[in-house]
């Protein structure tokens, strides 16, 4: 089964992440599994605490969704060693299966080469210009021939070598001009059997012959072989008796990666003329081959919004993801796709709360912990219901929430807003912990929110925020850039902003702007108070 990422937007806060582990608990509970969370980004340390709180492990990684080379259906031929004979590899190279290309690999699964249809053609073909072979390991000599050798016990071959000769009946001497160390084939001959072993022959093949008889037991430097094969089949198969290693194409080998981009795959391809190239795992090791008809109808990651629908927001490569739904509370964004799919989009103050009610419509009971995990979030995103996003749903579900888990709400938000940040932590990765990007008319802004108990705190490293301001800015070319650090107990947001000054005092209708701040008394929202001010302010 396929498996469908559900993910929040980059920079997630904890309605995003206990979204997506939320949405795909429903899913899986179901029935329909292959659901798995995942994340665009590093957990800020609210979100850390209340996963920890609830005993939960942060949802999957998830970088990209541009469709990869694991992301397609290549073909797993089975591998082979490189002192298989290449009769054995041509045998597989014509089955049903119908592999163009067989990976050959070392010993801890590595490549080495790649047997193809076309190499073991070409090797044959050289064999008619020149016939002869070195170091045929005898045992893939016999297995090819359907052999057995005629020697005594006490004569060891390890394998052959010479010019392949084949002898047919004529006047006079039958192998006259025969070098020694020849490979000779024969048939009823005696007197060709008893020349080679003079010469002697390093090998002497008989063929669909009685003689062997008379040979059984000999004791010679040269190996005799009785085989079932006439002299032409046996003349073949002992070029298709070398190593398969001999023949594989080891030079100029493209090979791809399960983590390669299928942009970057196609680009390689088309400056390549191969029909099948390897593919490789993280270690290196051989996992398949992929060929230019996987291309053609490649399958694409699985993927399910929550808490945005903004391309901005969303993971790289949503373009080419296949999107299945989006669960969002937010402002309709710019998502767009070729076919219809699942949308909830409801004005409350959290993502948490339309999840819950899903869980609800199917009569499904999340577990203590869940229904915990779920409360927190709402609590999050409505800043303890003081948001004005909060609705009487969001209190009315946390309340339903709470009781499954044993939970008091006020105690539980006093516990997550006073959690803070490390004292330890940069300004700048702080800035970074809840960062959104917005485009609005023709300006692009960027706004990161703090939420805490204690304010004070915080507008003590106000000179580090604005250097972390002035950073981002710079390295990203936004039109202007805020930080909300808003104050749970006062009600409020101290907004310290980097762009025109004017802007801030026409979209807040507030004299007060000093510099690049001011207090905002009852601004606690940053998508129903902020991005709507400036959204009124520049259409």
């Amino acid at each position: 089964m396929d498996t469908i990422y559900v993910c929040g937007h980059r920079n997630p806060d904890t309605d995003s992440i206990v979204s997506a582990i939320a949405y795909a608990s429903l899913r899986n509970a179901l029935g329909e599994n292959g659901y798995v969370a995942a994340r665009l980004g590093h957990l800020n340390d609210e979100s850390a605490f209340i996963l920890r709180r609830f005993g939960f492990k942060p949802p999957l990684y998830l970088s990209t969704v541009r469709t990869q080379v694991r992301d397609l259906d290549i073909d797993h031929p089975p591998c082979l060693s490189r002192k298989v004979p290449v009769s054995h590899a041509w045998e597989m190279l014509q089955g049903s299966e119908g592999y163009s290309a067989i990976p050959v690999t070392e010993e801890n699964g590595s490549l080495y080469g790649l047997i193809t249809t076309s190499s073991v053609a070409e090797s044959d073909m050289g064999s008619v210009r020149h016939p002869q072979v070195e170091n045929v390991p005898i045992f893939n000599l016999l297995s090819a021939l359907e052999g057995r050798i005629l020697n005594s016990d006490d004569d060891v071959f390890e394998s052959v070598s010479g010019d392949v000769v084949i002898t047919l009946p004529t006047v006079g001497e039958p192998l006259r001009g025969v070098k020694p160390g020849s490979i000779i084939i024969c048939g009823q001959q005696p007197d060709v059997i008893e020349q080679a072993l003079a010469l002697p022959a390093s090998c002497v093949i008989l063929c669909q012959s009685d003689l062997g008889a008379q040979y059984r037991g000999i004791s010679s430097g040269t190996c005799i072989i009785s085989t079932p094969c006439d002299a032409y089949r046996a003349a073949r198969m002992i070029y298709q008796s070398i190593p398969v290693e001999r023949v594989a194409q080891t030079d100029n080998l493209v090979v791809f990666h399960l983590d390669d981009f299928l942009d970057d795959v196609n680009d390689r391809i088309l400056q390549s003329r191969h029909r099948s190239y390897p593919v490789l795992d993280e270690q290196n090791h051989v996992v398949g081959t992929l060929g230019r008809f996987h291309l053609l109808r490649p399958s694409r990651k699985k993927i399910v919004l929550v808490d945005h629908n903004e391309t901005r927001q969303s993971v790289s490569g949503l373009e080419q993801a296949e999107l299945l739904g989006i669960i969002d509370h937010h402002r309709l964004g710019d998502v767009q796709t070729g076919y219809p799919v699942f949308m909830r989009n409801e004005p409350v103050g959290s993502t948490a709360t339309i999840i819950a009610t899903m869980y609800q419509e199917h009569g499904i009971m999340p577990s203590e912990s869940l229904a915990g995990l779920m409360a927190a979030a709402i609590l999050s995103d409505t800043v303890l219901f003081k948001s004005p996003t909060a609705t009487p749903k969001d209190r009315r579900v946390a309340g339903w929430l709470a009781h499954i888990a044993g939970l008091d709400l006020e105690a539980l938000g006093t516990e997550i807003f006073s959690a803070g940040q490390p004292a330890d932590k940069s300004a700048e990765a702080i800035f970074m912990t809840d960062f959104k990007e917005f485009n609005i008319g023709e300006h692009s802004i960027a706004i990161s929110q703090i939420t805490t108990m204690d304010s004070a705190q915080m507008l003590e490293r106000a000179d580090e925020f604005r250097e972390a301001l002035r950073k981002i800015k710079k390295e990203k070319g936004y039109d202007m850039v805020l930080l909300m650090i808003t104050d749970v107990l006062k009600e409020g947001t101290e907004l310290l902003f980097l762009g025109d000054q004017e802007i801030i005092r026409q979209a807040f209708a507030d004299e007060k702007v000093q510099d690049d701040s001011v207090f905002l008394k009852g601004v606690v929202s940053r998508k129903k108070q902020v991005v709507p001010a400036l959204a009124a302010l520049w259409g």
